[in-house]
């Protein structure tokens, strides 16, 4: 198993820098997904939601359109994400369905 280093994001100072950080860890989940690295990707999962945090309070309110717009990707997001849980659930009982 690689190890992977532990630093911490340079800290985003405009909108920009949290797009651009988004990207970068957004990459890093599919690379994970992709691997297998279930629990990578749940980490970086958590560090993009902190991200997400932190770059709210650099963004100014958003509109209702722009709101809309934001309830629509989480909701791709969730739909994304149960798909991908129910692959990983029928990986989980092909595994426990064969014979050792």
């Amino acid at each position: 198993m690689p190890a992977f280093a532990q630093t911490a994001p340079p800290v985003p100072v405009d909108a920009a820098d949290c797009k651009a950080q988004e990207a970068v860890l957004e990459r890093d989940m599919a690379l994970a997904r992709s691997r297998g690295q279930m629990l990578r990707r749940r980490e970086l999962g958590d560090e993009l939601a902190a991200l997400q945090a932190r770059c709210a309070a650099l963004v100014p309110p958003v509109p209702a359109q722009g709101r809309a717009a934001r309830i629509e990707k989480l909701e791709q997001e969730i739909r994304t994400l149960r798909a991908e849980l129910d692959r990983a659930e029928e990986q989980l009982r092909g595994l426990r369905s064969e014979s050792p």
